[in-house]
């Protein structure tokens, strides 16, 4: 399995959703508060023109002569100043009131125009030297007479108070926002500490061990999962645990009576040279040879089943990889002597390494036997130790008719042989036996890319799910 980095936190889907609900509430809120902040400006304009209306109404109810007299009784008799009169010659030079001129863009028809001071307010408002009012309603209407008169009422307090309005939903968002992103938080560190429980007993399901179940009782859509995985495991081991027994009942009956045959045929062949008979000698000597064949492909499906069910990690120490590789190459190089083939070894000295001896040393004879058998006389084969960023690695390279690229997943498979080696004998099951000492010990194997003949790489470090 190829190495997957899961530690970061970003490739979960808890900081992601929890990303995406701050910024679609950030966004709501920012759209509510604008529409609440429109609503009520727009309810306080009105009603302030209304009350401006009404002044206008009250004040052009009384006779021209007593209009200048009753807007200063007005301004004289209210304590809190909350309304401003002026009032105009009809070419707009100032008459009485405390509003001193027209501002820009007052309309004459009785329309509301919110002013705000240092802008189109500044130095219009004067009260016995008060400051001008920072934001009003104005509205102006042309009197019977041709004069203008103009009624502004103070806005600070309405927006006062739609300030508050506004800073309370603002602050109860902020504090709606925080808690919505803790309790998300704390219920994706719920999840999260389910699914790494899952992700590792899903890992140990991996490795071989099939007894292991997911854990359940969170009554959600994961326990949902949890329960259809479990009942598939239950049926898988059931069905494998048939299957495993079936196999290994077959090759432990059939290995005997072949053992029995392959003894038979030796006293055959014993018998069949005093009648000198060569035809009778090849036809006992090729009974032998298949016997072995069946025998030795017996033998070699119970060690991969007997590989299959080891205890994970049971049997493992620390070991130097670079003296096991050498004592693989010291076997096999007489072996590639024989048959006129350059045998090169390299073992420079690596860290040492946890796995199981016996399995490492029969997987790599595995890979220098299949190298020499399929290499040609005078050809090469080369075994190298290396050590890597992630750790060390193990490079096979022959220059035999090599592996083409749609078999390469094939050939790990049992029995199974390529085209251009069926002429070779052997038993179809070398590379099997090292793809599962690959798997009990979590290591991968690829093939690198040669002109001409196979290239085999080992990694030797863990190749699980983070």
């Amino acid at each position: 399995m190829q190495a997957i980095d899961l530690g970061r936190r970003w490739n979960s889907t808890v900081p992601r959703l929890l990303f995406a609900f701050a910024c679609i509430f950030s966004l709501s809120l920012m759209l509510l508060l604008g529409y609440i902040g429109l609503t009520v400006t727009r309810a306080m304009e009105r009603e302030v023109d209304a009350a401006l209306y009404w002044e206008l109404s009250y004040f052009n109810a009384k006779p021209v002569n007593e209009l200048v007299g009753a807007i200063q009784e007005r301004i004289q008799r209210e304590r809190i100043q909350t309304n401003y009169y002026g009032l105009f010659s009809a070419d707009g030079k100032y008459i009485a009131g405390a509003v001193k001129r027209i501002p820009t863009g007052v309309s004459l028809q009785q329309v509301g125009m919110t002013c705000i001071a240092g802008k189109t307010c500044e130095d219009i408002f004067s009260i016995n030297g008060h400051v001008p009012t920072p934001v009003v309603r104005v509205m102006a209407e042309r009197c019977r007479d041709g004069k203008i008169f103009l009624v502004a009422q103070d806005l600070t307090h309405a927006l006062r108070s739609r300030a508050i309005i506004l800073n309370v939903l603002i602050g109860g968002g902020v504090l709606s926002l925080f808690g919505g992103l803790a309790a998300g938080l704390w219920v994706g560190m719920r999840q999260e500490r389910r699914l790494k429980e899952m992700r590792h007993i899903t890992q140990k399901i991996a490795q071989g061990d099939l007894q292991q179940r997911l854990p359940v009782g969170g009554r959600d859509e994961l326990d949902m999962l949890s329960h259809l995985i479990n009942h598939m495991l239950d049926e898988i081991e059931r069905l494998m645990t048939d299957v495993k027994g079936a196999c290994n009942g077959i090759a432990h009956d059939l290995r005997t009576p072949l053992g029995h045959v392959h003894t038979l045929l030796a006293q055959i062949a014993e018998r069949a040279t005093a009648f000198d008979d060569q035809s009778l000698s090849k036809l006992l000597e090729r009974a032998r040879s298949d016997t072995d064949l069946l025998l030795n492909r017996f033998q070699a499906m119970l060690r991969i089943s007997e590989i299959g069910v080891l205890q994970r990690r049971g049997g493992y120490t620390a070991l130097q990889l670079e003296t096991l590789v050498a004592e693989v190459g010291e076997l096999y190089e007489p072996l590639a002597e024989e048959k006129s083939i350059q045998f090169v070894l390299r073992t420079p000295t690596i860290p040492p390494i946890h796995g199981d001896r016996a399995l490492l040393f029969e997987m790599f004879s595995n890979l220098i036997d299949n190298a020499i058998k399929f290499t040609p006389i005078g050809g090469a084969v080369r075994m190298e130790l290396t050590l890597t960023s992630l750790g060390p690695r193990v490079d096979i390279v022959d220059t035999g008719p090599g592996i083409p690229c749609n078999e390469r997943s094939a050939v790990q498979q049992l029995f199974y042989r390529c085209e251009q080696t069926r002429h070779i004998a052997g038993s179809g099951l070398g590379l099997s036996v090292v793809s599962a000492v690959i798997r009990v010990h979590d290591f991968k194997m690829k093939y690198g890319d040669v002109e001409s003949g196979t290239h085999v790489i080992i990694e030797c470090w863990p190749q699980t799910l983070a």
